[in-house]
């Protein structure tokens, strides 16, 4: 037995390779968030406000007693944790300056999606997600060194934390294209959704870190468990099922048999952009996508801020509200991504039907329960009900438009979706900017109301466009030829003579 085949022993009667793929995808999403905002929850005690300017030329510099020192950096501050005293530096950034180090990492995140994506198909999604999630990894336990560095060092730091992570989102769908039969892949998209578990878990966990070792132990953690990891995704997870030395024949077969002809063993070596970018199908994922992921990330980022300018609740300060509907929504995702296979495998319903159905009940829902929120949001206890029932119900999305692109062009489906992620990744600045320029000069539950009113119309309009345009059949630029080189054809034409002597 080689040393390959024994790596995978303890888990050979245990799990399938696909299991095993499953596991280790829906822990890498997990991880993928908790990396992604560790520095949104360690900021808070990363920073101090800035000291008052007469107060520090005023101060007496042969004071040797007091708690706090400068440095080129940040302010070393003496904090308790759990009785312990602990020095760390904290640093004293002002709000603009928080906020680029918040939303930098959104600068790389946005460069790598479609590139990923096409990465993925050419050399195998397996690679390329394992080595975005361990770079990132890498990257996240030197953060605390970069912040004690420099600002712009960190800035520089989690622009590349951004760009590893960016080409993990589309890198999935090539690995699901090779290694998920057809009627089992609703359930497998599913797993992207474990990054709403990843948050539910992060936020309280970081939260308690930090409170009993300091802001650093955040990165630290998060690091070392995603390098970890990482580790088991490069042993235990293989490019495709022929060249998995655990795999057994039957698995095999049944794997290969059930995905036939519709994704290459040869990867396609070009794109047909030209029938790509004039397909409906194609269409109906992107733009459902975008409106979609902005009506989310509104959801998400901004109402905190709602609540606490009109109802005057810290959110924030409820833990249990603050991971409950990440719950929910992973819950919604696994439970109708089985229930849409099911439909799919008994033939209830036709792929097309199946995604269409499941993507007017993720978006349509969220869009009546903000027609709702705009008459019932004055009340806090309508607006967290409200708000939770949304994202529960688009977790929905996975048997819908979320894994559509495997449908209709699995050899292309990671570029598909780098596209449809490029364009969903601007969501959050342009809903933060919609809600600032509504709320500018106007903080009233009538600005809101607007928000919420907008917020409708994106979710009902994602779903009526996926509706006419999309489509779970097979596309035929699927499988496009191949092109031939000058040197293949040259002598095509007549046969070379023999030298006579």
């Amino acid at each position: 037995m080689s040393n390959t085949e024994k790596r995978g022993l303890f888990v050979r009667n245990l799990l399938s390779c696909r299991q095993v793929l499953s596991l280790l995808t829906m822990l890498g999403f997990m991880l993928n968030y908790a990396l992604r905002v560790n520095l949104t929850i360690a900021i808070v005690d990363m920073t101090v406000p800035l000291p008052n300017k007469t107060a520090t030329n005023s101060s007496s510099p042969s004071n040797t007693n007091s708690s706090s020192s400068s440095s080129s950096s940040g302010i070393m501050s003496n904090t308790t944790h759990d009785g312990v005293q602990v020095y760390e530096e904290r640093f004293a950034w002002d709000t603009l300056q928080q906020n680029y180090v918040l939303g930098c990492f959104f600068w790389g995140y946005v460069l790598t999606e479609l590139p990923g994506g096409r990465l993925a198909e050419l050399i195998g999604g397996r690679r390329v997600f394992g080595h975005s999630m361990l770079w990132a990894s890498l990257l996240t336990l030197i953060t605390p060194l970069a912040a004690h560095i420099n600002y712009i060092v960190l800035i520089v730091v989690r622009v590349a934390l951004g760009f590893m992570l960016g080409a993990s989102w589309p890198a999935i769908h090539p690995v699901a294209a090779v290694w998920i039969p057809p009627m089992e892949r609703s359930k497998f998209m599913s797993n992207m959704m474990a990054s709403s578990l990843g948050a539910a878990i992060t936020m309280p966990v970081c939260g308690y870190l930090i409170s009993v070792a300091g802001w650093a132990s955040v990165f630290y953690l998060t690091g070392a468990i995603g390098l970890l990891w990482s580790l088991a995704w490069f042993s235990l997870v293989y490019e495709t099922p022929a060249t998995h030395p655990r795999i057994t024949s039957e698995e095999r077969r049944e794997i290969e048999d059930a995905i036939g002809t519709s994704t290459n063993k040869r990867r396609p070596s070009y794109v047909p952009w030209g029938q790509v970018l004039c397909s409906p199908a194609v269409w109906a994922i992107i733009i459902t996508h975008g409106l979609s992921v902005f009506g989310f990330f509104t959801v998400v980022n901004q109402l905190p801020t709602f609540m606490s300018q009109i109802l005057h609740f810290d959110i924030k300060e409820n833990g249990l509200f603050s991971s409950l509907p990440y719950l929910g929504k992973y819950v919604m995702a696994v439970s109708s991504s089985y229930l849409a296979d099911y439909l799919r495998q008994k033939g209830t319903l036709s792929t097309t039907a199946t995604r269409k159905l499941f993507t007017t009940f993720a978006l349509v829902t969220p869009g009546l329960l903000m027609i709702a929120q705009v008459f019932l949001g004055m009340d806090a206890i309508w607006s967290v009900t409200i708000f939770s029932l949304a994202l529960f119900a688009h977790g929905a999305v996975t048997a819908g438009y979320l894994g559509n692109g495997l449908d209709i062009a699995p050899n292309f489906s990671g570029t598909i979706f780098g596209m449809a992620n490029t364009l969903s990744s601007f969501g959050g600045f342009l809903s933060a900017w919609m809600v600032g320029a509504l709320t500018v000069n106007d903080k009233s539950f009538h600005q809101w109301q607007i928000v919420f009113w907008i917020l409708a119309a994106c979710y009902i309009s994602a779903a009526l466009v996926f509706v006419v345009l999309g489509s779970g059949e097979l596309q035929s630029w699927n499988n496009p030829p191949e092109r031939k080189k000058i040197s293949d054809v040259s002598h095509e034409e007549g046969v070379p003579l023999k030298n006579e002597k």
